[in-house]
């Protein structure tokens, strides 16, 4: 929802490179996610990868 508020509140700032089907678009889909979300059929995962392992993550001696 909150993503749906901010392209509502922020839409003049970025008209001029989309048309309103583009927009309608942006809200169907920002709206279907919302209902997904809260249906719990859609979650969001966030997975960071690194290389080699950070000292703050080894054993206590």
């Amino acid at each position: 929802m909150a993503w749906l508020a901010n392209v509502d509140a922020h839409w003049h700032e970025i008209a001029h490179h989309y048309n309103e089907r583009t927009r309608r678009m942006f809200r169907y889909y920002l709206s279907v996610c919302t209902g997904a979300f809260r249906a719990r059929h859609l979650q969001l995962w966030q997975v960071v990868f690194s290389l080699g392992r950070p000292a703050h993550f080894d054993a206590p001696q």
